[in-house]
Parts: structure tokens; sequence; C-alpha cells
């Protein structure tokens, strides 16, 4: 798991590979399946998300599959394989936080784990996929932090 920081917001990488780890195993994925994680500033983000979305602006979060892995079940987990690259905009995360009444950390936290589902085959087009793509998040999301604020 690889992590860089391109913008002067503090980031606590360590918890991004913990979130990353911890997701893997929930989704029975090898644990040598790597993955890359990057923060970037508006600027960059809004050249990303017209480039490969076509749409303008910056954006939250963008996700870039490699190997397309799937999940895997407890008996037969994924191979082994890049799963891809997750981009992250803490600038856009924070202005969203605000506005849902919780920490730009943990919306950055969010959109990491909903970066992991769309790298492992997950989508929100249709409401029956948003449902299921959201309850997983959510769940994945609350047992983290549930598990992080027992360790703490």
């Amino acid at each position: 798991m690889e992590v860089r920081n391109e913008t002067t917001v503090r980031i606590d990488e360590l918890e991004f590979v913990a979130l990353a780890r911890f997701v893997f195993e929930a989704m029975h994925l090898h644990p040598a399946t790597e993955l890359s994680l990057r923060f970037i500033d508006e600027t960059e983000m809004e050249q990303l998300h017209i480039r490969w979305m076509d749409e303008p602006g910056p954006t939250d979060v963008l996700s870039f599959p490699m190997d397309e892995l799937t999940p895997g079940t407890e008996l037969d987990p994924s191979p082994e394989g890049l799963l891809g690259d997750i981009v992250v905009c803490p600038s856009v995360a924070a202005r969203q936080a605000a506005e849902s009444g919780h920490s730009a950390a943990e919306e950055m936290l969010l959109l990491t784990t909903h970066g992991i589902l769309h790298l492992l085959g997950y989508d929100h087009a249709e409401a029956e996929e948003r449902r299921v793509m959201f309850d997983l998040q959510r769940k994945l999301l609350l047992t983290f932090l549930a598990t992080r604020d027992q360790e703490s």
C-alpha cells in the first residue's frame, strides 16, 4: 500500500493503510494486494475529472482500477494483484464533511472506502447498486472506526 500526500493538508497515512488492510481483509483480498492512494489539490483533481470523466470542476474521489480484482470469499480469497489507484481531494472532502457534520479525516476515510469498493467493481449508477454499495461502505467504515476506537 502506497500513500502519497501531495497537499499541505495533514494526513495520518498509517490510518489509511490500516483502513485499506481492514477493507482488504473484510473483502477477502489476497494479503499482498497492492493499492496506491494519493491526496491531491483541487487544480490537479479538476484536470483528472475533466480528462477521465469529462466533467468540469474538482471532485472528491476518483478510482482507477488495474487488475480488475473482485471480492473473494473466506474459502476462496481473490488472487494477488494490483487493485489500482485512488485519488482523493482533501479540500473537497473538507467541504463535504462540514455539510455532513463530521470531520474531514472521517470524510477522507469514507472516500477511500468508497474508492476501494469502486476498484472491486461496485457502482452506484442504479438505485439497487447504490443501496448495496452504500450499505457495504457504511458497514465497513463504521466497523473500522469502532475497531480503531477500541484500540485507542
